[in-house]
C-alpha cells in the first residue's frame, strides 16, 4: 500500500519529512513548508487512514510497525540522503517509534507536542477504551458532527486567536477526513494502542528536540520527563503558543527547525 505524497523543493537538498497529527494531512505544514523549501527538499506524507492515503477497514493495519515500515518505504524511496522528521502529535509518537527503529539512517528527530505514549498497561487500557468509544462516537454521528466536537476541547483552545483563514483552513482539513479513518486511527494507533517507550528513550540514536508551546502544560512537562530519560534530548519551549505551533506560530516553528539543523 502506497501513501500519498506531497514533496517540495529540490531533491538535490537536505531532506526533511512531515508527520501530521490526528485529523490532519499534508496541508497542515503548507504555511511552514512555504518558509523552508528554498533550503530544504521537503516531504510530507498523509498518514494511513488520513488525507489523501489510503482507508484501511481493519483497524490492525494502523498499527504502530506497520506504519513505521510503510514509511520507511516512503522515505527511502525519495531519498538516500541522512533525513530529518518533524512529527506532530500522533505523527509525533509515529516518528519517535521510526527513530527508535531507523535512527541511524537520520540526521535528527524533532517532535512536536508528541510523547512516547504511557506508562503503564492500566493507564493505555483506560485510554484504549477512551478511544473506542470516541471511534464509535465518529461511526455513528459522522465527521462533521465530530469536528464541531473536537475543535472545542481545551487542547485547542488557543488556536481560537489565529486568523479566521487559518481556522478555516484547520476545519476544511478536518472535515476532508472520513469516518472510517479516523476511528480506525484511534483504535490502530491511538495512545493507549501504541507501546510505551519511555524506557527505550535513552536508547535514541539520533539527535532530538522536543518543541513545546509554553500554554500546553502538559506536553511541557511530558518534555521535561523524557529529558529526564534520555538527558541529550533538547527543550524548545515556544511563548504564546499551544498544542499545535506549527498552526499557531508557523514563523516562529520554521526558525526553530532550522536552527536546530543548524547546531546540528
Amino acid at each position: 500500500m502506497s501513501l500519498f505524497v506531497e514533496t517540495v523543493g529540490d531533491s538535490n537538498k537536505e531532506p526533511i519529512v512531515f508527520l501530521h497529527g490526528f485529523t490532519g494531512s499534508t496541508k497542515t505544514w503548507s504555511r511552514v513548508i512555504e518558509r523552508l523549501s528554498d533550503t530544504y527538499y521537503c516531504i510530507a506524507i498523509d498518514l494511513t487512514g488520513h488525507g489523501k492515503s489510503p482507508i484501511e477497514y481493519d483497524s490492525k493495519l494502523y498499527a504502530m510497525h506497520i506504519q513505521i515500515e510503510q514509511l520507511h518505504d516512503e522515505i527511502t524511496s525519495r531519498t538516500n540522503r541522512p533525513y530529518t522528521i518533524v512529527g506532530y502529535s500522533m505523527g509525533g509518537r509515529i516518528a519517535l517509534s521510526y527513530a527508535l527503529r531507523y535512527g541511524k539512517e537520520m540526521r535528527h528527530l524533532l517532535l512536536e507536542s508528541a510523547s512516547p505514549g504511557l506508562r503503564t498497561e492500566a493507564e493505555r487500557q483506560e485510554r484504549r477504551e477512551r478511544d473506542e468509544r470516541l471511534a464509535q462516537r465518529i461511526e455513528r454521528e459522522g465527521v462533521e458532527a465530530f469536528v464541531r466536537f473536537w475543535e472545542g476541547i481545551p487542547l485547542f483552545e488557543t488556536q481560537k486567536r489565529c486568523s479566521e483563514e487559518i481556522r478555516q483552513a484547520v476545519r476544511e482539513e478536518r472535515l476532508s477526513q472520513s469516518a472510517v479513518g479516523l476511528a480506525n486511527s484511534l483504535r490502530g494507533i491511538g495512545t493507549g494502542a501504541q507501546p510505551s517507550y519511555w524506557d527505550a528513550l535513552h536508547t535514541l540514536t539520533v539527535s532530538t528536540t522536543c518543541i513545546v508551546g509554553e500554554l500546553d502544560s502538559k506536553f511541557v512537562q511530558i518534555a521535561k520527563q523524557m529529558k529526564k530519560e534520555a538527558p541529550n534530548i533538547q527543550i524548545r519551549t515556544v511563548s504564546g503558543a499551544g498544542h499545535a505551533i506549527h498552526v499557531e506560530k508557523e514563523r516562529e516553528f520554521a526558525t526553530i527547525v532550522k536552527s536546530e539543523l543548524n547546531v546540528n
